[in-house]
């Protein structure tokens, strides 16, 4: 039979497009219908998840208070975090990148004199800086401060560059007062992790004699942490080098002076180095300035020369626990022994010692009873890099 004849069958026919437009609409809102819903489950989960978490924060505000106290004042304390090894979320980390400075006094660098690139160095520096000092004299005072860490001054040589001033602690500064002695030296640095080579460091106030006062007169002071000198020279007379305060190394340096010439309650180890006394009538090498028997602080000389004019005490206990050792160090005979500064009830604080000490004024500095002669057990704290913590900063080893 012939369906396009049937009108039934035609009727259908013709609402067959509508019905499927019908179903496929409820197929849309059920689709629709189907993404509210899932919606509204988001919705709950998430409603559900800000009521768990505001129970959360509740419960642990003060924790919260705190983090968040740290991450907002984290860029402050950079600054002062950065003079040495600056910490991070990461641990502690040394400086990153460089930076080159050539000083030259006829005018063929980038400064003309030392003060004036340490100046170009901004506050918090975190890149190694190293100022190349070329050839000639740099008649002024230098002075790097706490918030500049990282600098090297690098010379020509100690023959060739030298940076020197004249103060003595009875000059007046500028504010009117008196100087003393620690404000004297010709370059001062109170940055950490500052180095010096082959350069002269000097301070040509006259040499006192015996009893006059007021005379101190410094060529370099060092007060900043974890410092290396190497080749370099101090040259002046009474307290010539102020190894104030810090970590400190000095390899293959001279250093020159009358009284105290090496001064301070800095814990450093002079290693093949040659302390040469200029003394008129009496002198001394070293004067350490250790107050508490738990400070780690003290001179250690390693395969060192003690040379010139004498009679000289290789040590004076400016502290009264001063901590002086002599290792594998040579003596010319100008050695008068060790001086407790008037210490008198207080030898059994003071520790004075020398290891295999050799030369003609050996003896005589073995006379003194209170100073030690060390065992390998006593003297091996003093010979090492470990007794200024330097495994990780002296850049070299040494023999």
């Amino acid at each position: 039979m012939n369906v396009g004849a049937n009108p039934k069958s035609r009727a259908l026919a013709a609402r067959e497009p509508r019905l499927t437009e019908e179903v496929g609409r409820l197929g849309g809102l059920h689709t629709a219908s189907a993404e509210i819903s899932i919606l509204l489950r988001a919705c709950g989960d998430l409603c559900a998840a800000k009521m768990e978490m505001g129970g959360f924060l509740q419960r642990h505000y003060k924790l919260l208070l705190f983090v968040l106290l740290i991450q907002w004042t984290w860029p402050s304390l950079e600054p002062a975090c950065v003079n040495g090894f600056y910490s991070s979320r990461y641990g502690r980390r040394g400086p990153f990148g460089s930076r080159y400075i050539i000083v030259d006094s006829e005018g063929r660098g980038h400064f003309g004199s030392v003060q004036a690139a340490v100046d170009s160095v901004r506050h918090g520096n975190r890149e190694r800086v190293t100022i190349e000092i070329r050839p000639g004299s740099y008649t002024e005072k230098v002075v790097v401060p706490q918030s500049k860490p990282y600098i090297t001054l690098q010379g020509w040589g100690k023959e060739r560059t030298v940076i020197e001033w004249h103060n003595k602690a009875s000059d007046v500064g500028p504010d009117g007062q008196e100087l003393h002695t620690y404000n004297t030296a010709s370059v001062t640095v109170l940055a950490n992790h500052f180095s010096a080579r082959n350069i002269t460091f000097k301070n040509s106030a006259p040499a006192p004699l015996p009893g006059m006062e007021g005379w101190q007169a410094a060529s370099f002071r060092i007060s900043g942490d974890k410092a290396y000198f190497l080749g370099c020279a101090f040259i002046g007379a009474q307290d010539t080098l102020c190894d104030d305060a810090g970590r400190h190394f000095f390899r293959e340096c001279y250093i020159e002076g009358s009284i105290d010439f090496i001064f301070g309650d800095g814990q450093s180890l002079y290693y093949k180095s040659e302390l040469h006394s200029v003394a008129q009538v009496f002198g001394s090498v070293a004067a350490q300035d250790r107050r508490r028997p738990y400070e780690r602080t003290g001179f250690s000389f390693v395969h060192c020369k003690v040379t010139g004019r004498g009679p000289l005490y290789l040590g004076r206990a400016m502290g009264q626990y001063s901590r002086i050792v002599y290792a594998y160090s040579y003596f010319e005979d100008i050695i008068a022994g060790w001086d407790d500064w008037d210490h008198q009830t207080s030898k059994d604080g003071v520790f004075f010692g020398m290891y295999r000490c050799y030369g003609p004024g050996a003896r005589a500095a073995r006379r003194t009873s209170w100073a030690h002669e060390l065992t390998p057990s006593q003297a091996k704290p003093f010979l090492m890099k470990s007794f200024v913590n330097g495994w990780h900063w002296i850049p070299e080893n040494f023999d």
